[in-house]
């Protein structure tokens, strides 16, 4: 009794924040009594940014603080952290801090005008053709942040994207090239394996009047290879990947594979399948057509490659020659 597998020719190649707290922001000059500090430096509309006191001068322990917002007191007491409640983007809380050390007063009037900015990561990386996600951060590839940004003044009034500067730093250092008027969007190398990669920006109408900003961090994914099986009716079936052990119920199974989160900085990653260990052939898809009687099994296996260091493994059992079982009408 003689079983094998042949594997055919490959079909055609087919062609995928949240923003963290700046530093501590203050309002005030070295010459006053007490400063003021908020954060987040730039606070988001209808949330909420949260004041503290410094001071080299009084002994805030001793103190009593009192604050308003838009005239209407929300907190009295001991000096602590106040949370300051805020509006749409552009609203304006006029904020009055009173801090009474021994009898004196000491008080300090600014505004918090939120403004509407975010981060987009739109990673470089491959995905199959209508992939609904999308991709994670590839290794030893780019990403590409881009500045949503929603500016308004006191009134409502939106303010065009376009005529906005963007300042941006990378690690904390600011990338001159990258920043300017209207440049919404930076390409990002991505990190080393297991290290992380900080993108911010500063958002500026051009009288610099109105002034927000964002940040994210991300670091780079493992990236992974799948096999799916490519029906001759219905198309490859996405929405089951193969593991394990596969069963070729036909005369022949054709499988797709796919490598997810790829970098693209090369063109696409290359398929390189194998066949009880030996390779088989190059490409997206290999079609096995099992040859002589009886049944028997055998390994598949693929790898994935982009440039040098970027690598990614499946592997499966298969099955084949089995009779196929009837029932009692011999259907």
């Amino acid at each position: 009794m003689r079983f094998g597998l042949l594997a055919i020719t490959a079909l055609t190649l087919l062609s995928p924040f949240t923003a963290t707290a700046q530093s501590l922001d203050s309002l005030a000059g070295s010459a006053e009594p007490f400063t003021v500090s908020i954060n987040p430096r730039y606070p988001a509309p209808y949330s909420q940014a949260v004041v503290s006191l410094l001071s080299s001068t009084l002994d805030l322990t001793n103190a009593s603080m009192d604050v308003s917002v838009g005239g209407k007191r929300i907190y009295q007491g001991s000096v602590k952290p106040v949370a300051i409640p805020l509006g749409r983007a552009g609203s304006v809380a006029s904020v009055s801090i009173t801090v009474t050390v021994a009898g004196t007063p000491y008080s300090q009037s600014f505004v918090i005008q939120p403004q509407d900015v975010s981060l987009v990561a739109e990673p470089n990386a491959s995905a199959p053709a209508l992939y609904p996600g999308k991709p994670l951060i590839p290794l030893e590839g780019s990403t590409r942040v881009v500045a949503v940004a929603n500016m308004r003044d006191a009134g409502g009034k939106s303010v065009s994207a376009s005529s906005l500067s963007y300042s941006w730093s990378v690690d904390g250092v600011q990338i001159a090239n990258a920043s300017g008027i209207g440049k919404e969007a930076i390409v990002v190398a991505s990190p080393l394996q297991y290290r992380d990669r900080s993108v911010s920006v500063v958002v500026k109408s051009q009288n610099g009047s109105l002034v927000g900003g964002a940040s994210l961090s991300f670091s780079p994914a493992e990236p992974m290879l799948r096999v799916y099986k490519n029906d001759p009716l219905l198309g490859i079936l996405f929405d089951h990947a193969l593991s394990g052990t596969y069963t070729i119920a036909d005369t022949e199974a054709t499988l797709y594979g796919v490598p997810y989160s790829f970098p693209r900085l090369s063109g696409a990653p290359q398929i390189q399948w194998f066949l009880n260990g030996d390779s088989a052939q190059t490409g997206d898809s290999i079609t096995l057509r099992p040859s002589g009687s009886g049944a028997g099994s055998a390994s598949l296996s693929a790898s994935a490659s982009a440039g040098t260091s970027v690598h990614a493994a499946m592997s499966l059992s298969l099955s084949f020659g089995a009779e196929k079982s009837f029932n009692f009408f011999g259907l």
